[in-house]
């Protein structure tokens, strides 16, 4: 069983919101081929966030229903643009009335994979911050500790942990507070999105400190899965 990561899917079937006008031609359906390719049924696919451009949880059913019907689980984490996301167990409730039990969330939880932690929260910008920046950045912190503490208690201390952000953890010059608290669990890997187009340039993927940082944004992978184990 394998774990594959993708990120930004930025789905619209039911919002007015082409990704073509940003050369995202036929997306959706050159990421079916190559999950349907990839991925059997007892596989997990983690959705790095950016996931659906709805604006209301009931408005994502036709998004949902595109990740459901391909094989594998499915662990969304929240990005920026995922205005319809909700709390866990509002999301929960939501994806078990429309049958979709493939699909869970991670949001201050986290989740046992094949003898993989898999923890994580949205993250948020690092440098350069306001007031308000602040107080999110200082909130997403927590977010990342709660996730990552209950993975060590749930499932043990001796088990790679896979940290998922949607936001870079690190510039080329520059790591955040993210990077330190990944540090202190001992992550192993960490998967990020969120950046686009010209923002490639700004990728980072390296192994750092015994962490690997890999990019999952849809565009930068030209819209394929990549396998993290």
């Amino acid at each position: 069983m394998s774990i594959y990561a993708i990120s930004d899917l930025h789905l619209s079937f039911n919002a007015d919101k082409p990704m073509d006008i940003f050369g995202w031609q036929d997306y959706e359906n050159k990421i079916k081929e190559d999950w349907k390719s990839k991925v059997k049924e007892d596989d997990l696919v983690i959705l790095g966030g950016d996931f659906s451009w709805s604006m209301q949880l009931q408005d994502t059913y036709k998004d949902f229903e595109f990740i459901h019907n391909l094989p594998g689980k499915k662990l969304l984490l929240k990005g920026n643009h995922d205005y319809w996301w909700g709390t866990l167990t509002s999301m929960r409730k939501y994806i078990n009335s429309i049958g979709f039990i493939d699909i869970d969330f991670i949001y201050n939880n986290s989740y046992e994979f094949e003898n993989k932690i898999i923890c994580g929260t949205r993250g948020w910008n690092f440098s350069g911050l306001q007031d308000e920046d602040e107080k999110i950045y200082n909130r997403e912190k927590q977010r990342l500790k709660l996730s990552l503490e209950d993975g060590v208690n749930k499932f043990g201390k001796d088990k790679d942990i896979i940290a998922c952000l949607h936001y870079p953890p690190l510039k080329l010059d520059e790591s955040s507070d993210f990077v330190r608290i990944m540090e202190e669990y001992n992550v192993r890997k960490c998967i990020y999105g969120h950046l686009h187009g010209p923002a490639h340039k700004f990728v980072v993927e390296k192994n750092l400190d015994g962490i690997e940082y890999i990019m999952t944004s849809c565009d930068y992978t030209n819209f394929k899965l990549l396998k993290i184990y």
